[in-house]
């Protein structure tokens, strides 16, 4: 291919043109998506600020060292629109180049979440010249007229003067970082949605709600139709998978349309800003959902979204997983929709839910049990990354947080290798739940939780296990209180054995063992034992990562 083909194929290709000056971009590896940082798979084991820390460098002198002490490699930092433009057309972007500086010279990447138009599904953060000018930025209405702190999503010039500030944000990011790559990600807005009502109620949306869908959407669907998510094609479906009408003509009168429709233009107005900010500087960009923290995924089926219910914080149209169809259709430049997840009830269920058609999975926010929610992500879901939201606000690093996070960036460079293959996979236990069976290579395992050895038994939490198979009878692994029994599922021998099992670290990127282990440790030969508490009374003895063979007989 010519040079010059070269070079207008990459203009026509943004992650191209991302890839070839260097700059952090998603790549696709087998079934996973990557993040690529200086050329490298970036696995993004992070922490999220309180939502005003970063806006004083000298409150960050004391956060630095609670950060470095809890092992992240990324820090996710608010950025808000009122600190940048605190007025109209003047830029202060002081204290973002202090934290930048901050993160660089403490060795840490940065993710910068944008607190714009939106944040929790309100306006807090927009600066006093756009709240105190309500006729010119207009906020959304709820039933009966009343007017709430949230810029309604269907003024232009809410959407203009975001866009505008944005674009500023991301010409100065690249202008002071587009050489070293300190700020790896983007998150646009934060939790947006419609709280109070289903949808704006004001006549500017009560006038789009009665007009056809727009064609875009429209188009969007007949195109995906087979690959639709389920939950959202059967809403089309039930109103006869019409290809034209108003949105209630096309998706039935309910709660359902009514966040179809927000959905649209949320994505319709923050895909404005992400087009604006990627033409400056393309890095990837997220955008996060809100959750229920207390209502379980079946209350949700069975009850339905109504926004305020009781237990359940909920914000009506932002890119919940069965919504990622429509958001796609407006947004198309978003790289990653990101859940919140708060309820450990439903965290595989929540994973499993962003992982669909092609979503890669990063979770900004969640909080406990982060060594066995890394070894899932990572191992079962190819994640890209996650993060525990607060992080400078304990008043000590969470032990497993340290051990979880340090046990992964051993293992970076085999998961990086390894995800989307296939040769990788994970378990996640909650308390009382039977054994689960993966298969990892040419075998199954079966993955069963056991007490811990120490005394006092601390209230069981998760357990979890990482398996990588690096050759036919090879494999790394890692787990939490797991014990784990092996079948063959190929052709062969009926019964597997274990072979040789060593205890050990990856410094430098280099395995070194740290002893061999058989016999009761390894229920002679029956079953392999994974801890990552301290074991045989030594308190700083962990086991943390295996490497073993398995081996075949009748």
């Amino acid at each position: 291919m010519k040079l010059r083909t070269l070079f207008f194929a990459a203009l026509m290709c943004p992650l191209a043109l991302a890839a070839a000056s260097g700059i952090p971009h998603l790549r696709k590896q087998g079934t996973a998506t990557q993040l690529i940082v200086d050329g490298q798979p970036f696995l993004a084991l992070s922490g999220e600020l309180s939502n005003s820390t970063a806006t004083s460098v000298e409150y960050m002198k004391l956060v630095w060292p609670r950060l470095v002490a809890s092992k992240v490699n990324t820090v996710l930092a608010g950025v808000s629109w009122n600190q940048i433009e605190p007025q109209p057309g003047k830029f202060d972007f002081s204290v973002l180049d202090g934290v930048i500086q901050g993160a660089r010279s403490h060795n840490m990447r940065l993710m910068l979440l944008w607190f714009g138009s939106w944040k929790n599904g309100l306006s807090s953060y927009a600066p006093d010249w756009v709240k105190k000018d309500f006729e010119r930025f207009p906020r959304a209405l709820m039933a009966g007229g009343k007017s709430i702190e949230l810029l309604s999503v269907f003024s232009d010039a809410n959407r203009d003067a975001d866009v505008r500030v944005f674009t500023a944000l991301m010409r100065h990011i690249k202008a002071v970082d587009g050489q070293q790559h300190t700020v790896i990600m983007i998150q646009v807005e934060n939790e947006v949605g419609m709280n109070g009502d289903t949808r704006d109620r004001s006549p500017v949306a009560d006038r789009a709600y009665t007009s056809p869908v727009p064609k875009e959407l429209m188009d969007y669907l007949q195109q995906h139709k087979d690959t639709l998510i389920p939950e959202f094609r059967q809403v089309w479906e039930a109103s006869g998978s019409k290809i034209s009408g108003t949105w209630e003509e096309v998706f039935g009168k309910g709660v359902a349309t009514d966040e179809i429709f927000m959905a649209w233009n949320y994505a319709r107005y923050i895909g404005r800003v992400v087009d604006a900010g990627k033409a400056e500087y393309p890095i990837p960009m997220n955008v996060n959902a809100a959750l229920p923290r207390t209502s379980s995924i079946a209350d949700l089926a069975a009850k339905g979204r109504e926004p305020g219910r009781a237990g359940n914080i909920f914000a009506i149209g932002g890119p919940m997983d069965d919504l990622m169809d429509v958001w796609r259709a407006g947004a198309p430049r978003i790289d990653i929709f990101s859940p919140d997840v708060y309820s450990d009830r439903d965290f595989v269920a929540w994973c499993a839910r962003y992982s669909r058609s092609g979503n890669p999975l990063f979770i900004p926010e969640t909080r406990n049990n982060m060594e066995a929610k890394a070894m899932y992500m990572f191992g079962r879901h190819d994640a890209v990354g996650l993060s525990w939201m607060g992080v400078e606000r304990a008043p000590a690093p969470d032990p497993e947080m340290v051990r979880g996070f340090d046990l992964i960036a051993q293992l970076a460079p085999l998961i990086a290798k390894h995800q989307g293959d296939g040769a990788m996979s994970a378990v996640l236990l909650a308390a009382g739940d039977p054994p689960k069976k993966i298969q990892v290579g040419n075998y199954t395992m079966e993955v069963a939780r056991m007490r811990p050895r120490v005394a006092p038994v601390a209230p069981p939490g998760f357990a979890a296990a990482i398996f990588i198979a690096t050759g036919p009878d090879e494999f790394y692994a890692a787990g939490t209180d797991v014990s784990v029994t092996f079948v063959p599922n190929t052709p062969g021998p009926e019964h597997a054995g274990i072979g040789t099992v060593e205890e050990g670290a990856f410094i430098d990127g280099r395995w070194v063992p740290s002893r061999q282990i058989a016999g009761d440790e390894t229920g002679e030969g029956q079953n392999l034992s994974l801890r990552s508490h301290p074991i045989d009374r030594i308190p700083d003895h962990y086991v943390g990562i295996q490497h073993f063979t398995l081996y075949r007989y009748r």
